[in-house]
């Protein structure tokens, strides 16, 4: 296939929205709703009918302040559940956001579940419990409703930078032989956190059986990386508890029906690591494996049959491959307890803290750019309703924003760009030989897995196998060149992996420089085995600089605050 017979057009809109999740949504809904003059593009690589994290359902809403609890106790439990290190300000302001963005989707149709006082049915102390498997098609039916203006199945390939401020992006239809130049006066990435860097749990054709969506593959991380974005907390990797084989949250069960991890012996273990936290509770598992008294399980044995359907009904919602597995079994969820794992590590924002260095209206480093949702760092647990208050706190900053002087390009100087750019972008449809995006994939995962702290590894890493890491990476990121495609499917495939291959990169200098051990599993060096708040209550940020293909590192403080709760 010639990169000769690929259409080239200019679009140009006021706002950009690039990724059609939570954030992004609620972010082009916000930019309408705050000037409806106006005109806001969502550019997004699937459909946003059933796209991203929530394309399957969600049965909760995990970011709620019920009764008794307020910003500032949401700040207190994010700080608890991170080892004292989160960016405050970003955690308080997407706090003050969360009831209203739930209201929000309650309005557009979300059935949300209510008690007789008519308040929503709590879940914990933070979440409240939903009959959310529609929740995409919801939410894309208010998109529409907005006036935004959609581009499905067409994927951001590169920020277009002009006179210091981003100006737009570059984009490729996953389906058409057509590449854009999509022009806009603000941009907001929200494409989300990057899976498949990592070897994953399942092998083969069940690979993308994983915990995150496996087509997050990190566009957003890799176009800000390239365009000299500075970039936050890449160490911190998330890896989630889930049930073993079907990779199923395990909070369904946990905080759903109230039953206790257990060990081999039917032990209930957690206490004895004092693991309150939940990469601690990650950690107690896979030290109770180490001790020979696993697999672990969560003890759903002990479930009456009615508390055994409502657990059913729930993963219904969001996950049911796991009611498969139980069906294939013949067994039902009270017949034997649901064995669990962790993950493999992801790279995200949103449970967890990677991804651009915002200010709080989620501002990034570059003019013109702001990042909500799984791609915005700092701010760990946004889950839905964290993710849409960014989206709003991004679009209300970009819409103030915008000014007189931020005319758009002339259509010669776009046309003239994005040809320029579309010889770089196209390139592997043009190459003879070389690798496809899938076999370079595992060679990435390999380097990963067994050297950058993956599964085999037992998450932990060390300075040898990093530096091994880092030189193993930069082979890779040299065979990048030549990556292949026939088609624009592979186009896409193939930038995805050399996003991934360069977020990579970014995370294994990362690990080496956080010298000590914050984040159980997330985060632990074995040469660096203990916490140290006196030097490394820090953040660890970077930029990639592009012209010496290098990742430049440095440090920014913690800097918390003193809040007031009266207007919760």
């Amino acid at each position: 296939m010639g990169t000769h017979r690929w259409e080239l057009e200019v679009k140009k809109t006021d706002v950009l929205v690039i990724g059609g999740g939570a954030a992004g949504i609620y972010a082009a809904v916000t930019a309408r709703e705050a000037n409806p003059e106006l005109s806001v593009t969502v550019l997004e690589k699937a459909h946003i009918s059933r796209s991203g994290c929530l394309a399957a359902g969600i049965n909760a809403i995990n970011a709620y302040l019920n009764p008794g609890e307020t910003a500032k106790s949401f700040l207190d439990y994010v700080k608890k559940e991170n080892h004292g290190l989160v960016r405050d300000d970003l955690v308080l302001t997407m706090a003050q956001g969360l009831n209203s963005a739930t209201d929000r989707l309650y309005d557009w149709g979300l059935p949300l579940l209510k008690d007789e006082a008519g308040r929503y049915l709590a879940r914990g102390k933070r979440s409240v419990r939903a009959n959310g498997e529609r929740i995409k098609p919801i939410m894309a039916q208010a998109l529409r409703a907005s006036g935004a203006q959609v581009l499905n199945r067409v994927n951001g390939v590169n920020l277009f930078v002009k006179d210091g401020r981003v100006r737009g992006v570059f984009a490729c239809s996953t389906r058409e032989e057509k590449m854009y130049l999509v022009l806009a006066k603000a941009v907001i990435c929200t494409t989300g956190g990057a899976a498949g860097i990592y070897k994953p749990n399942n092998p083969g054709a069940a690979r993308h059986k994983m915990w995150y969506c496996p087509f997050n593959t990190g566009a957003g991380y890799a176009m800000g990386l390239r365009a000299g974005a500075e970039m936050t907390s890449f160490e911190m990797r998330f890896i989630a508890l889930r049930t073993k084989d079907t990779i199923s949250p395990t909070g369904t069960i946990a905080q759903g029906v109230r039953v206790p991890q257990v060990n081999a012996l039917g032990e209930e273990y957690l206490h004895r690591y004092g693991a309150r936290t939940t990469p601690e509770r990650l950690a107690a598992t896979l030290a109770e494996n180490m001790a020979g008294r696993g697999p672990c399980y969560l003890d759903t044995a002990r479930l009456d049959k009615e508390a055994s359907s409502m657990l059913k009904e729930a993963y219904l919602n969001m996950s049911p491959s796991i009611l498969l597995k139980w069906a294939d079994e013949e067994a039902e969820p009270h017949d034997k307890p649901v064995e669990i794992c962790g993950s493999e590590p992801y790279i995200v924002g949103g449970h967890g803290m990677a991804g651009f260095w915002v200010d709080a209206g989620r501002r990034t480093t570059l003019p013109g750019l702001y990042a909500a949702g799984d791609v915005a760092g700092g701010a760990p647990k946004k889950y839905v309703t964290g993710s849409m208050a960014e989206g709003e706190l991004a679009a209300l900053a970009a819409v103030a924003d915008l000014g007189e002087d931020l005319a758009l390009l002339s259509e010669r100087e776009a046309r003239e760009a994005l040809a320029a750019e579309a010889e770089a972008v196209l390139l592997p449809l043009g190459q003879d030989g070389g690798f496809t995006p899938k076999a370079l994939q595992k060679r990435l995962q390999k380097v990963m897995d067994e050297y950058a702290g993956g599964i085999s590894a037992g998450y932990r890493v060390a300075e040898p196998s990093l530096m091994q890491a880092r030189q193993k990476l930069r082979q890779l990121a040299e065979d990048v060149a030549l990556l292949q495609a026939k088609s624009p499917r592979d186009l896409t495939a193939a930038h995805e992996t050399a996003d991934r291959v360069l977020i990579a990169r970014v995370v294994v200098e990362h690990l080496l420089h956080r010298r000590e051990s914050r984040w159980p599993c997330y985060q632990e060096r074995l040469d660096y085995p203990d916490r140290d708040d006196e030097k490394w209550l820090k953040f660890v940020n970077s930029r990639y600089d592009k012209a010496g293909d290098t990742v430049v590192l440095m440090e920014r403080p913690y800097e918390g605050g003193v809040f007031d709760d009266s207007s919760d």
